[in-house]
């Protein structure tokens, strides 16, 4: 007797002691990255780890286990087990001493609180708790924390359709964690990196859905996804949402052959690892693609399968939402009315409640963030991880825009070049073509494309005037006669000067050089004077020895300065320029 008694007190106590074992801080540690990564991977394996660390009598360890244990209940679809693990998760925190490391594990356990409301879809309770969890965070700068919440809070912005603020914060996020990979364990970083590129992917699609004119936003979408499949390589569920949603961007670009192949990849993948609801919504996205394919046989095939899966497991989703949509689509387009009319009130009634909902989560997240600005709280801590590389950082700017302006100008300047001597080079060609065919040159080169518009105006402005045709052909007569005299080279070749000369008042004068020739009486005497110049800088090499004071002189104008600078709008170039490469 005595002796069964005491193999009874071994066995208690042998049980007793084998419930609550003592885990190293490694250990622990191992573990935090194992049940993070099933996140991601494996949900069961997942809950399998915070069971073996439930094991521990380290009340810091058990907090942990049940607070990560809540939100994997939650994606198994158990609420009240997930709820239990949150109650139990805080009774161990309440039980450790105050300490930074208490601290710490308060911001996990929100942030495990707000993934859970979040898959619940009560996104403002989400970012209720990622904004009560960020502060105990910066409390301890745990800056990998930080990010999560930053993500978290991105991804929710993305789903109220704050696209533009969800891009701008998975941007930065996403630059810090390049610039501070040696903060994070390999493991840690992979994961990183592939939750964030997914991310920022689904938010520039969603920018897309919105703003379908712009197609780049596809491109972007398709360029992240990719490099979350690359990060995602042993992180299943991560590759398989990476490459469902490729799928949905060739589906969008039309690409419905890489889209099939690609949601069979899933179907095949999602079935491989036991994951239901990657299947469902794979099969959702083929009948989505068949519908537009006109392959209605086959999209219904998929859509029931949907219909299937929503049912049994009672999640009445947005892929159901849809697929009653489009088997109502489909019906209708075979002239079935009765199942067309069946999956429309389906339909109509599961879109009311949805949007119902998701317009008071939307109100709700959108107040949570007005009201609770923490960009102060996160300055400081920024500011601190930025200190280190400050200088450095500057200075490669500052180097990196130096090059860029040195570059840039220099380039500009070869083309500015290129550019005028083309121009110059065109005009010698022409003038030279015009000696050769001893011809005058051309006066009227520039302005010609715009002599209708200008015409047009001059209508408008001489609407009271009217020459008839025969005294216009006179004065024109007339100022060839004064060219062909070389009249023009005088500083005396004004307006009132010539409709003296030709005997003409000025306004007459005026109107027929604007009609005939396009352009003020000024323009027309400039061009003269120029087209006079490199005519003789071609002809006669003493004359393009000449200084630019001389040559302006020479054809009438003032000064050096205007006659340079109506030279160069002519040919591009400088005098003494132009005359050197001939």
């Amino acid at each position: 007797m005595r002796l069964i008694i005491s193999f009874l007190f071994f066995l208690v106590l042998n049980t007793s002691f084998a419930q609550q074992t003592q885990i190293s801080e490694q250990e622990y540690l191992v573990l935090q990255d194992k049940i993070r990564f099933s996140f991601n991977d494996n949900v069961d394996r997942g809950l399998a780890y915070t069971r073996e660390l439930m094991k521990s009598n380290d009340n810091k360890h058990l907090a942990f286990a049940n607070g990560a244990a809540c939100y994997l209940y939650q994606m198994k679809g158990n609420i009240p087990k997930s709820d239990e693990s949150y109650k139990k998760a805080f009774q161990y925190l309440d039980k450790m001493p105050e300490s930074s490391e208490k601290t710490k594990l308060t911001a996990y356990l929100y942030n495990f609180r707000g993934l859970t409301e979040w898959k619940r879809g009560n996104l403002s309770a989400a970012i209720e708790n990622y904004q009560k969890g960020i502060k105990f965070s910066i409390k301890v700068e745990d800056v990998i924390q930080i990010v999560k919440f930053k993500s978290n809070i991105a991804i929710v912005n993305e789903q109220v359709g704050n696209y533009q603020l969800s891009i701008k914060n998975l941007r930065q996020n996403n630059d810090f964690i390049d610039k501070n990979e040696r903060v994070y364990a390999r493991d840690q970083f992979q994961n990183s990196k592939s939750n964030i590129n997914l991310d920022l992917g689904g938010s520039y699609e969603g920018y897309f859905m919105k703003n379908q004119d712009k197609k780049y936003l596809l491109d972007s979408a398709e360029y992240f996804y990719k490099k979350a499949v690359t990060y995602s390589q042993n992180f299943t569920s991560n590759k398989i949402a990476a490459k469902m949603s490729l799928g949905n961007i060739y589906l969008m670009k039309s690409d419905n052959k890489n889209a099939e192949k690609i949601y069979y990849d899933i179907l095949f993948l999602a079935k491989q690892n036991n994951s239901e609801s990657f299947y469902h919504t794979a099969n959702y996205n083929l009948g989505d693609l068949y519908f537009y394919m006109g392959k209605y046989e086959k999209a219904l095939v998929c859509l029931k399968k949907v219909d299937s899966i929503s049912l049994k497991n009672n999640t009445l989703d947005e892929s159901f939402l849809k697929s009653n949509y489009l088997q109502a689509k489909i019906y209708s387009a075979l002239n079935k009315p009765e199942e067309a009319y069946k999956h429309s009130k389906i339909y109509l009634n599961a879109y009311e409640k949805s949007q119902t909902k998701f317009r008071d989560e939307a109100q709700e997240v959108n107040y949570k963030l007005g009201v609770e600005d923490l960009s102060a709280e996160m300055l400081t801590i920024q500011e601190k991880y930025k200190y280190d590389v400050l200088i450095s950082k500057a200075l490669k700017v500052f180097y990196v825009l130096l090059v860029l302006g040195i570059v840039f100008f220099l380039i500009k300047n070869i083309r500015d070049k290129n550019k005028a001597h083309k121009k110059m080079n065109a005009l010698i060609e022409e003038f030279k073509a015009n000696l050769e065919k001893k011809e005058n040159p051309p006066i009227l080169v520039e302005a010609i494309e715009n002599l209708e518009t200008e015409e047009i105006q001059l209508k408008k402005e001489n609407a009271n005037l009217s020459i008839d045709e025969a005294k216009e052909n006179k004065i024109v007569e007339k100022l060839l006669a004064l060219e062909n005299k070389l009249e023009y080279l005088n500083a005396d070749f004004t307006l009132p000067y010539v409709a003296k000369k030709i005997k003409t008042n000025t306004t007459y004068l005026s109107y027929v050089v604007n009609k005939r020739f396009g352009k003020s009486f000024g323009e027309y005497s400039n061009e003269l004077k120029i087209n006079y110049v490199i005519n003789e800088m071609i002809t006669n090499h003493m004359y393009r020895k000449y200084s630019t004071q001389a040559i302006a002189e020479s054809v009438g104008f003032k000064n050096a300065v205007s006659f340079a600078k109506s030279f160069r709008k002519r040919t591009g170039v400088s005098p003494a320029q132009f005359a050197s490469n001939i």
